[in-house]
């Protein structure tokens, strides 16, 4: 139901006014002077307001600058006399949609108040929808437009509306922190904090007091309250970089607070509600950790509410060259250069370089070879340090020529074919399974053995 505001001093218009549009069903408040209309705009923005030209104090021009100030999407029809019809056309300039003349006919008003509340919500549905391009605009810009990285994008668009909790899984480098930023504001907690939480670079003593918070005295050097990464986060959003560098006991704490959404400072005796949505990245694959024993496996199921795995570089050629070339528009502006693509032979060494180190080495790389190009275009010269080791990703067989044993090469030869199945099912495991002739089960397995992200 929409809201409406009308800001009338005379009260038989008022009145008039408040029974037609409720009739109408609209949700009506109404007051008498600017400075009341100015508090209920203040305290809930309406869908609507009804302006009078000519009130006691402010009249509609003063207050419909005053809206402006408070909200200037702020949707403002102007009620006025014919004498005042010229005013009324100012107020439009300085952002009121319409005006209405009194005396004024109920249907008409009725109509312009509907188109003004239609043209408004197509509005904000443009508006949405430009959001959503551009910020898969930046996700290309940042990861590329491969097959693998619109499965990627899907999913992101898939999750990211809703509170669950997400892992996202892939080497380093393969841009976890991106998409976890995308993942946040494509989410309902856009407006609220999103901390990231580097796992591996907190000292195992000070795992508790950094995520938690701790009181003041409850260690030697804690000279004041502070506040944990969950406490600064709450509201919003938490990423757990790497978390698989949790200790056993600081996986324990973690678990206890997702399981009972509450997080106690260290020294504390008071427990507090904590409301934060977790997004956990590794480049570890989880089944090995917890068959070691290095991560607690209903930890990681409270986690596994949803997971997206992040290719590896090496396994999107397509996106080698576009990203190059996004980088290379970055260093462009960094070292003041204008070098405009790359030669022949460079985009060659490019492709056939194995990218160990993912889309982060490949922005360094192009970094240090702009930085290196005297004339228009990169050339092999300017790669040729970074990529001494650059040579195609060999075939099973190849590798047997290098040495490879028996079991290295049956080994490669399973993980090329369950790769090719699964990008061919588009994602489908279940399907990837099918084109391989086996049970679901047996394909897990198998990914499982071979270290591919399930």
């Amino acid at each position: 139901m929409n809201t409406i505001l009308i800001v009338e001093d005379n009260k038989d218009m008022s009145f008039l006014l408040t029974n037609i549009l409720q009739e109408e069903g609209f949700d009506v408040n109404a007051v008498g002077n600017g400075m009341r209309a100015l508090e209920e705009v203040k305290k809930a923005i309406p869908d609507l307001v009804l302006l009078d030209m000519r009130l006691p104090g402010m009249n509609g021009i003063e207050i419909l600058e005053k809206f402006r100030e408070i909200d200037s999407d702020l949707l403002v029809i102007m009620i006025t006399a014919y004498a005042d019809v010229k005013e009324a056309v100012h107020t439009m300039k300085l952002g009121a949609y319409d005006y209405i003349t009194k005396p004024f006919n109920n249907e008409e008003m009725i109509f312009s108040i509907r188109k003004a509340l239609q043209t408004r919500k197509m509005s904000k549905e443009i508006k949405v929808l430009k959001e959503k391009l551009n910020q898969k605009k930046v996700l290309v810009e940042k990861m590329g437009n491969s097959k693998a990285i619109q499965r990627v994008i899907k999913q992101v668009e898939l999750i990211a509306p809703t509170n669950m909790s997400v892992i996202l899984q892939g080497k380093s480098g393969t841009g976890k922190e991106v998409v976890a930023n995308l993942i946040h504001q494509k989410s309902l907690r856009k407006d609220r904090p999103f901390v990231a939480v580097d796992c591996g670079a907190i000292p195992d003593t000070l795992i508790e007091s950094e995520l938690f918070g701790y009181e003041k005295g409850a260690f030697t050097g804690a000279n004041t309250t502070k506040a944990g990464k969950f406490e600064e986060a709450n509201g919003g959003t938490i990423l757990l970089d790497e978390i698989t560098n949790l200790p056993i006991d600081g996986q324990a704490k973690l678990l206890r607070l997702i399981e009972t959404r509450k997080v106690s400072h260290v020294g504390g005796k008071k427990s507090f509600h904590i409301d934060v949505r977790i997004i956990a990245t590794t480049n570890q694959n989880f089944h090995d950790e917890m068959k070691s024993g290095h991560f607690r496996e209903d930890l990681f199921h409270r986690l596994n509410e949803f997971q997206i795995a992040l290719p590896e570089l090496k396994d999107r050629e397509d996106d080698i060259i576009f990203l190059a070339g996004q980088f290379l528009k970055e260093a462009n502006l960094e070292f003041k250069k204008n070098v405009t693509g790359f030669s022949v032979d460079a985009e060659r060494m490019l492709l056939e370089y194995n990218w160990p180190g993912n889309i982060r080495e490949l922005k360094h790389t192009i970094k240090r070879a702009t930085l290196l190009a005297e004339k228009s275009e990169v050339e092999a010269e300017h790669l040729s340090f970074v990529l001494q080791q650059s040579k195609k990703r060999k075939s099973p067989l190849e590798e047997f020529e290098d040495g490879s044993t028996f079991d290295d090469i049956t080994r490669q030869f399973e993980r090329d074919l369950i790769e090719k199945a699964i990008e061919k099912a588009g994602g489908n495991k279940t399907k990837a399974a099918g084109l391989l002739n086996m049970n679901r089960k047996t394909l897990y397995r198998k990914m499982n053995n071979l270290n591919l992200p399930l």
